[in-house]
């Protein structure tokens, strides 16, 4: 786990004091809340249960009625949030580097943007064309191909993977060939060679167009997920 400084220290000390916590349990919301980007956490702990805390959003927690624990939940994830934004609380470690806040391969530059849920964050690099996930201290990049990528959300199952929006539609980062790391539960396809040729972009939405169309044919049941992956791998070969 990473260290805290000093200051550190003495911030959760004092909050786990006034809010009548354990510290593990302090020390568990604050990387909630930071791997979160301090607007969102996603928390277990003893005092509070699981949960899920939203800045300027909802608050939830397993007993649903019980407004004052949802307010201790704001209160203390809002304190967290700004104590990371004013305070050095955590030891600083080398960028790209496991539990350091600049996590992504450092030859990738800075990130246009980042964000995290659960035990997963991820950085969107567009002018390398490329998707950086960490999930559990493990980092796998991605191409992103000619996505230029919106919203995110996490599926929930065993896959636990990362669909993210484009202007090409919704994509999940098991379909996007895998440039390094672990990638996920399919076998990693070969990142394609980037091109800026018009008739090159124009075969290419044509393509991610047919796999869209393939994914909706598959979740309707009509392809079986053989077919379906047969057919996606067919027409990435056209990139």
């Amino acid at each position: 786990m990473t260290k805290l400084t000093p200051r550190g220290e003495q911030i959760i000390a004092d909050i786990s004091s006034r809010y009548q916590i354990s510290r593990e349990s302090t020390v568990s919301m604050l990387i909630s809340v930071n791997n979160g980007g301090g607007t969102m956490a996603q928390f277990s702990i003893p005092e509070y249960g699981s949960g899920q805390w939203m800045r300027g959003g909802m608050t939830m927690v397993g007993d649903l009625f019980n407004n004052q624990l949802k307010a201790n939940v704001n209160n203390l994830c809002e304190e967290l949030s700004n104590a990371l934004a004013q305070n050095q609380i955590f030891e600083p470690l080398p960028a790209g580097t496991r539990g350091s806040n600049t996590w992504w391969p450092s030859n990738l530059g800075v990130p246009s943007s980042t964000g995290g849920q659960n035990n997963t964050r991820y950085a969107v690099f567009p002018n390398e064309r490329r998707l950086a996930v960490e999930t559990n201290g493990q980092v796998s990049v991605y191409d992103t191909l000619n996505h230029n990528i919106g919203g995110v959300s996490q599926q929930q199952g065993s896959n636990n993977s990362l669909t993210f929006s484009s202007q090409l539609g919704t994509f999940s980062t098991l379909n996007l060939p895998l440039v390094s790391g672990p990638g996920g539960s399919n076998p990693p396809q070969q990142a394609a060679p980037v091109s800026n040729s018009p008739n090159n972009t124009s075969e290419n939405t044509d393509v991610y167009e047919n796999l869209r169309k393939l994914g909706e044919l598959r979740d309707a049941g009509i392809l079986s997920e053989n077919e379906f992956q047969a057919k996606k791998t067919e027409l990435l070969n056209r990139l």
